[in-house]
């Protein structure tokens, strides 16, 4: 088995300025070869620090995979901290160099000097090409065999290095026949902790598969990781454990793996042949943007009003000017005949509405930010949901949207 740890280099990292996706998607490969990951981080462009980060991790795993600082200016530093890490020089690799002039090229232009750098490579280092960029990456070794792999940290350049040249070489130098493999369960209207109250025995007892549960902002994912020799093989540890959770769950797994909410919505709404439309004030149209991210949406999503004045809310949905005078247009009422007023306007078969305070003004002791209400509306009838959210502005309307398409995938429910 072999152990390994990441760095991600770049000081644009620790300001927040660049988020860090590479790491996420190195330790994701490195699970699925059944290599096990023991610690991730980001450091920035200080050779010092690098170094220092490297020797650490090195005196913990096996090796280091680091992403990011491969380029050809002076705060590029990651080369000249493994030769420090690994007590190495560099020397001019003229393949790469060559392959840089080429590549230059074919763009037309002259190859600056400065990126003669870049072809400067830790000693006896295994050079990984790179056909997508100019910085060739490398695997160096210290003299214990313990080694750094580093690739660019340009995702477009880094990926293919990781997925053609790392990957296998990770596999045939420490013999990985097992792999981890995942089947992620998503979630809704349930909350983490009542999800742990379910499945708590589950969580204290399993080894291979074991469980997690991965809390999104106002839903959450139960993953089942499997570790064996095969897909196969790992397929048919997780199938009892899958049928297992999906019993206790009861109705709140609206999908598996890359099924979305939206996308789940859209399979419920072709399967009994309905077609939704939706009104929105306080989410401004975040639940019809949600609706139309699926391929072939148009088949089942008539089309949506966003209704933040009451005059809007009157003349195009329908909402009575009693109703708006006497409760207000945050209320079950206008929620309800937002719902009617769309369903009806576009001739759909669903009419979904929200209506609410968002914030941060605009609350009272009545009617407190974060108050939605949400409508549905159908031939049958209609009924509304009051719900209060905590957070800012950002958070009580993306819980709404949430919440929004719950409701509707929960009606859709044979």
């Amino acid at each position: 088995m072999a152990s390994l740890e990441i760095i991600a280099v770049g000081t644009e990292l620790l300001l927040g300025q660049l988020v860090d996706t590479n790491t996420a998607y190195i330790a994701t490969h490195l699970a699925a070869i059944g290599a096990d990951v023991y610690g991730t981080h980001a450091v920035g462009d200080n050779r010092a620090r690098i170094a220092t980060a490297m020797r650490n991790a090195l005196d913990r795993a096996d090796g280091v995979i680091t992403t990011g600082g491969l380029g050809p200016t002076v705060d590029d530093l990651t080369k000249e901290a493994a030769c420090d890490a690994l007590q190495l020089d560099a020397v001019l690799h003229e393949k790469s160099l060559h392959a840089m002039r080429e590549r230059f090229k074919q763009f037309g232009r002259e190859m600056p000097e400065n990126n003669v750098k870049q072809a400067m490579l830790p000693r006896g280092a295994m050079v990984l090409e790179n056909p997508n960029g100019t910085a060739p990456g490398f695997i160096a070794f210290r003299s214990d065999g313990k080694f750094i792999a580093s690739m660019p940290g340009v995702p477009r350049e880094m990926k293919p290095m990781l997925n053609e040249s790392v990957l296998p070489w990770l596999r045939s130098r420490f013999d990985l026949h097992e792999s981890i493999h995942t089947r992620i369960l998503h979630t809704v209207a349930i909350g983490e902790s009542e999800i742990d109250r379910r499945i708590d025995d589950l969580f204290r007892t399993l080894e291979n598969p074991k469980i997690a549960v991965l809390a999104h902002d106002f839903r959450a994912d139960v993953k089942i990781m499997a570790k064996a020799g095969s897909e196969e093989e790992a397929r048919s540890l997780i199938v009892p454990i899958e049928g297992e959770l999906l019993k206790r769950l009861g109705g709140h797994v609206y999908g598996v793996d890359d099924q979305t909410l939206p996308g789940a919505i859209h399979a419920l709404l072709r399967e009994t042949r309905q077609t939704v439309a939706v009104a929105e004030s306080c989410t401004g149209g975040a639940v019809c943007a949600a609706l139309t991210t699926v391929p072939g949406s148009s088949e089942t999503f008539i089309g949506g009003v966003v209704a933040y004045d009451n005059a809007v809310k009157a003349s195009l949905l329908g909402v009575r000017q009693e109703t708006l005078a006497s409760v207000g247009a945050v209320s079950e009422q206008s929620a309800i005949e937002m719902a009617e007023g769309v369903r009806r306007r576009l001739g759909a078969n669903i009419g979904v509405s929200t209506t609410g305070i968002a914030g941060p003004s605009g609350g009272t002791a009545e009617k407190p930010v974060g108050l939605v209400y949400f409508g549905l509306a159908t031939a049958a009838g209609a009924r509304a949901v009051r719900t209060t959210f905590p957070g800012d502005r950002d958070a009580i309307q993306h819980r709404a949207r949430v919440s929004a398409l719950a409701m509707l995938w929960e009606h859709l429910l044979p």
